[in-house]
């Protein structure tokens, strides 16, 4: 009987755990399910006044730097670049730079009301921000720095180049081959093989090399059915083409105006989109790369829900600019790329200049959404040690001339006057 007795309350027992331990795994899955609902939700990144000044500038120069490109560029076929890539690069520079240098960096860059420390913390902000906007969006941003094994960094800018950029310096023998593999793999790595290779050689007295990579992927938010992809006319400049263009019909965010019309093609949760712009009749993608340098992308708030019969090639292109100096020389930067003049002092022991830079890119749009990745490099190399004799300069104001009266720290002008000695 007791045995009955004892049997029955074991079995009470094992009813009621069991159910307490089916109760505690439903609260947990409950709990890991909502945690993943909230991951997928997108995540806005909110700006202080002054970083959402940033990106506004930022952008005039991303827009310029196309401007530029596109005029120098008489080649005719399709390119792509990163100047974020390119920013990141030169914002890592600018951590070490002084004075002009300074000043063209950033004032070109669209960081004209910043100063190092804020430049800094915005490229932190948007490096933490940016790759969790949207959870089902694979952005990567990151930065490196190889220094040859023969010089030394600064300790504040290796401070700087961790806390900000992500970016821990690495020593190599720029003279051996298994540096040259070890930067180039670490570009393939970081873009997933989009960018196997940036660079053929390596400098042997080369200070450093910085680095910037950017990998994107993403699908559509209503994607591409492959059944609907036909081969159709495509009118380039030199005539008729054929090629696969992808088509559906949806709602998107559409504009018009007399230059070009746009459609916003949203990618996963909205959080991120690819504009079209296409020209008018009469018009051509250089009258919409002038319209853009000249306005910025304020069209954007005019769009409106359309329903939209599309037609999109599915298309790959790949870029690589050798005369990355050149386009940054003719957009302002041009101290920290001449040898006597740059002034990067905090950088390393010796001064340096950046003697090349170049930007590899990548970008693949199909069915189902698009994949893109660019790396951004800048040698940096000590300066041209010549002693530089400075003449005195000859200011005679013995006749008519033209002065201000303002207060320095404002640049307020009181007065404006000119001497005749009438």
């Amino acid at each position: 009987m007791r045995r009955i007795f004892l049997i029955m309350i074991i079995a009470v027992l094992s009813g009621i755990l069991l159910s307490f331990h089916r109760y505690a795994n439903t609260g947990s899955a409950v709990e890991e399910t909502t945690d993943v609902v909230k991951n997928n939700e997108p995540h806005p990144i909110v700006l202080t006044e002054q970083q959402r000044e940033f990106v506004t500038d930022n952008n005039a120069f991303t827009l310029n730097f196309l401007k530029t490109v596109d005029a120098t560029d008489k080649s005719g076929k399709s390119f792509i670049y990163s100047p974020l890539s390119i920013t990141y690069v030169l914002s890592m520079v600018n951590d070490a730079a002084e004075g002009t240098t300074q000043r063209e960096l950033e004032q070109t860059l669209g960081f004209r009301k910043g100063g190092i420390k804020e430049v800094n913390q915005f490229c932190k902000t948007l490096i933490d921000s940016l790759p969790i906007v949207d959870q089902k969006v694979q952005l990567h941003i990151a930065n490196a720095i190889f220094v040859n094994q023969n010089n030394k960094l600064k300790p504040q800018f290796q401070k700087d180049m961790q806390d900000y950029y992500r970016a821990k310096a690495e020593a190599l023998d720029f003279a051996s081959d298994k540096s040259l593999k070890r930067i180039n793999g670490w570009c393939n790595d970081k873009t997933k093989g989009m960018i196997p290779e940036i660079l053929g050689e390596l400098n042997p007295v080369a200070v450093s090399y910085l680095l910037n990579a950017i990998y994107f992927k993403a699908n559509w938010t209503d994607e591409f059915k492959e059944a609907q992809t036909k081969t159709d006319t495509f009118n380039t400049a030199k005539g008729p083409k054929m090629l696969p263009l992808m088509r559906q019909e949806s709602r998107f965010n559409y504009v018009k105006n007399s230059t070009f019309a746009a459609v916003d093609l949203p990618y996963s949760n909205r959080q991120w989109s690819m504009t079209v712009m296409l020209p008018e009749e009469g018009k051509t993608v250089n009258d919409v790369i002038n319209y853009l340098a000249k306005n910025g992308m304020g069209f954007l708030d005019e769009t409106r829900s359309r329903k939209v019969d599309l037609k999109l090639p599915r298309f790959e292109t790949e870029s690589s600019t050798e005369d990355l100096i050149g386009t940054l020389k003719t957009m302002g930067i041009k101290r920290v790329f001449d040898s006597f003049f740059a002034e990067v002092p905090n950088l390393c022991e010796d001064r340096v200049y950046i003697s090349m830079m170049l930007q590899k890119a990548r970008i693949k749009v199909n069915e189902s959404g698009s994949e893109a990745a660019a790396v951004t490099v800048a040698e940096m190399v000590k300066c041209t040690s010549v002693p530089i004799i400075e003449e005195p300069v000859k200011f005679y104001a013995n006749h008519p001339f033209v002065y201000v009266i303002r207060e320095k720290s404002t640049g307020v002008i009181l007065f404006v006057g000119k001497f005749t000695g009438e």
